[in-house]
């Protein structure tokens, strides 16, 4: 190598440690800057915090509320924030579903129930700039009273269900704080499932729900499904009480299985076993012996049943109906569907917010029925489905997926979502149903669908003890075991019949929900025993 040449490759050689000497100076200089801009930030803030904060007794965690006092206050729901309100001081107390700030101003959105409203905390005479910090750090679900003038719109908020106002909060207290992390996010557990995939958003599973059933139970859609259900209920005592039916209580621990059946709860009782009712059937039943004549009752039914299905529980709630007819048992039918039939239309009518607020989750068809309500035979349902290529006996049961298709074969023909299915064959039933008296093959039973699906099962009881006795040893049954059952036939009965209806399976089949689990509040099943 010359000597220009080694000169040269170090001339270059300093050119690029110089080239690196500026580099590092420049971050140098820029990472001052940055630090110089931190401190200047902090220390702004600082003396904003200095500064005397006008608006410190209008904001804060006020000591827990264990009585202390009784305040002379009304507290505004926020379903009755309507544009009437307008200009109005008002204080509401409420959850922090979302917070968002921007600049000098915060925005919430305050949640109650199922309807919600948006609210606004702006730096202004009112609220001081320590405020809108405050109300931005506010972690989200946490309980909160807030007072603030109501003002209308100009454009709809439709995100919320106050579309035609906000609140612009003037004071506003944290009542009790959520923790920041939640289980799940309110707004991923009532997203319609397809929209979180195609938008990369979280959806949340079933499972993860019911694990935090307390949140998810907060959700708009839980709330509409529970207080429809309440409403299911309460059309249900209204609409018997009012056709003379008398409300009774049955117990739930019993000495043999109710329907001498193997799919019962076992309990330790003192020193020997007892077991948990699979129906109040045998009560029922000796009510109508003790004269009560129409008798329904509301009330936990356990079943043994390994079923994990979209449809079975260890647990519901039935809601059953006995009644002593004069001479045709399709008396106790007609009386049966006009109470279902009151039912939807008490729905339709008093729920459609609820209705609606569950559609845009899992969007479905309105319910259909008809008046009179649709009867069909046994036999013809067997004729439709082999119609449509299905092929099965005469006296044979319907599978689920065969249900399913009577059910949307009936919709076809017929147009309607809930329908009876009349003369059942006698060998699919159990021991204690009244045969025809036209074909021993077939019997005084019926089944109640909506969308397809079973929710009421029910029949003529056999009410002559002589009668049951033999039909039970056909059926193999120990008749030891159900003495007391049969005895109650011996002193005079009158004819009867009757069903027992399943109230989550009819909330969610009215509103077109597809698991069972969603309409049962702390759902059992094989596999799940808490919360």
């Amino acid at each position: 190598m010359t000597n220009e040449e080694v000169k040269g490759a170090q001339e270059e050689e300093q050119q690029a440690q110089s080239k690196k000497a500026l580099k590092k100076q420049q971050k140098e200089a820029e990472k001052a800057a940055k630090k110089a801009e931190k401190q200047a930030k902090l220390a702004a803030e600082q003396q904003s915090t200095d500064e005397e904060d006008f608006a410190k007794d209008r904001y804060g965690v006020p000591p827990m509320v264990q009585s202390q006092q009784k305040l002379d206050r009304t507290l505004v729901r926020v379903q009755d924030l309507t544009p009437e309100k307008a200009g109005q001081l008002v204080w509401v107390r409420a959850r922090v579903h979302t917070s968002r700030a921007k600049g000098k101003q915060c925005f919430l959105v305050l949640r109650q129930q199922q309807f919600n409203v948006q609210a606004l905390v702006a730096v202004s005479d009112r609220a001081s700039k320590q405020m809108v910090k405050f109300a931005a750090n506010i972690t989200k679900e946490s309980i909160v009273d807030v007072e603030g003038v109501v003002r209308k719109v100009d454009q709809k908020i439709e995100s919320c269900s106050q579309q035609d106002v906000e609140l612009h909060i003037e004071q506003i207290f944290v009542i009790s704080q959520a923790e920041p992390r939640l289980p799940l996010q309110l707004e991923d557990a009532v997203r319609p499932e397809g929209e979180g995939d195609e938008e990369g958003r979280a959806t949340v599973n079933q499972d993860t729900k019911l694990d935090n059933r307390v949140i998810d139970l907060r959700t708009t859609t839980s709330q509409a499904i529970f207080r429809l259900q309440s409403g299911v209920c309460q059309l249900f005592r209204d609409t018997l009480t009012n056709k003379g039916f008398v409300e009774i209580q049955t117990p739930k621990i019993i000495s043999a299985a109710s329907e001498g059946g193997a799919n019962v709860f076992t309990v330790s009782y003192f020193k020997t076993s007892a077991y948990l009712a699979q129906s109040p059937q045998l009560y029922k039943q000796m009510c109508i012996c003790a004269d009560f004549d129409k008798v329904f009752c509301v009330g936990p039914v356990f079943r043994a049943e390994d079923s994990n299905t979209h449809r079975h529980l260890t647990e519901f709630v039935g809601l059953d109906i006995e009644m002593a007819f004069n001479y045709h048992y399709h008396e106790v039918i007609e009386s049966i569907t006009d109470t279902m039939v009151q039912i939807f239309k008490g729905l339709r009518d008093r729920f459609q917010t609820e209705i609606q607020t569950v559609n845009k989750q899992y969007p479905s068809e309105p319910f259909k029925f008809l008046e009179p309500t649709l009867r069909l035979e046994y036999r013809e349902a067997v004729a439709m489905l082999r119609e449509a290529g299905v092929e099965m006996g005469d006296e044979e049961d319907l599978s689920t997926p065969n249900e399913k298709l009577l059910g949307r074969l009936v919709k076809e023909k017929y147009d309607t979502d809930f329908y009876v299915l009349d003369k059942y064959p006698l060998a699919v039933r159990p021991f204690y149903t009244m045969p025809d008296p036209n074909n021993p093959k077939y019997s005084n039973s019926y089944d109640m669908f909506m969308r397809g699906e079973e929710i009421l099962s029910g029949a003529q009881r056999i009410h002559d003890a002589r009668l049951l006795t033999e039909r039970a040893m056909h059926h193999n049954i120990d008749l030891e075991k159900i003495k007391a059952y049969i005895d109650s036939f011996r002193y005079g009965a009158p004819p009867h019949a009757g069903g027992g209806i399943g109230l989550e399976r009819v909330t969610m089949l009215y509103l077109g929900l597809h698991n069972v689990r969603q309409t049962s509040m702390f759902p059992r099943d094989p596999k799940r025993l808490t919360p």
